[in-house]
């Protein structure tokens, strides 16, 4: 990967920094993106610190500043931005009668704003460059079968695959393959959720159902990482999914013809 740049967005914690370290580690140049100056300056010290290259770009990613300003980091630093790894989110779980419209708005701004303000401006590039590259976007089971309490995540996932999939189309002639990938990682984000479900279990005496036995953000940039080692085997407008040493591509959806006579 000696010869990619990487940009990857909320790289300062959970699975976004572990794909920034692991990437790193496999000679690709990276891209660090965060809110707090402090926490991307610590990432890209660490990188430089065992020998890898790295700069940093602190921004909300639903500003289409910080997108534009990530691609000309990475065309400043390193000539060229090969990668893009949309990874940053947040959550904010309410039952759906609960829910604010700050709680609404917050989550669909950061996943799907924050997906657009980064795709748009590396797509220009790519396009400059003849095409080539690699777009991946984070979803996540969520945005599949829905979560109960997290009605504006969901929408958010899914509208993520949606996203996907018309890039994938729109991409195909410039040969810049776009998927979407569904971890299942341990991370502070997902922790809590975990520690609910095992409580639960224990109350009630059962156990805990296995969609909680979740593998290591470590895991999941290992994934990444065979997979952009190998772009011929990538199949754009995919949804990938990986947990743990777990991995599997979720099927197209089907259709059936219903009778009402």
């Amino acid at each position: 990967m000696k010869n990619d740049a990487i940009i990857i967005t909320g790289s300062t914690r959970g699975i976004g920094r572990s794909l920034a370290i692991t990437l790193a580690a496999a000679g690709a140049k990276i891209i660090i993106n965060g809110t707090r100056q402090e926490s991307v300056e610590a990432v890209v010290n660490e990188i430089i610190a065992a020998g890898g290259s790295a700069v940093g770009v602190t921004g909300n990613v639903e500003d289409m500043q910080t997108g534009e300003a990530l691609v000309e980091a990475a065309l400043h630093h390193f000539g060229h931005a090969s990668i893009l790894i949309n990874n940053a989110g947040n959550n904010r779980d309410r039952m759906s009668h609960r829910m604010t419209e700050e709680d609404w708005d917050s989550v669909i701004q950061t996943h799907l704003k924050g997906t657009f303000s980064s795709v748009k401006p590396f797509i220009l590039h790519r396009k400059k460059e003849g095409g080539g590259g690699v777009i991946l976007n984070m979803t996540s089971r969520a945005g599949l079968t829905g979560t109960m309490g997290q009605l504006n995540y969901s929408a958010a996932k899914a509208g993520i695959i949606g996203m996907t999939k018309t890039l994938a189309l729109e991409l195909k002639r410039e040969g810049i393959p776009v998927i979407a990938l569904s971890p299942a990682a341990l991370t502070d984000m997902t922790s809590p959720h975990v520690e609910k479900a095992k409580e639960k279990a224990i109350e009630e005496g059962r156990k805990l159902e296995s969609y909680w036995e979740i593998g290591s953000s470590e895991e999941v940039a290992l994934f990444v990482k065979k997979l952009l080692e190998n772009k011929s085997s990538i199949s754009s407008g995919a949804v990938y999914s990986v947990n743990g040493s777990k991995a599997g591509m979720w099927s197209e959806p089907t259709w059936k013809e219903i009778n009402f006579s």
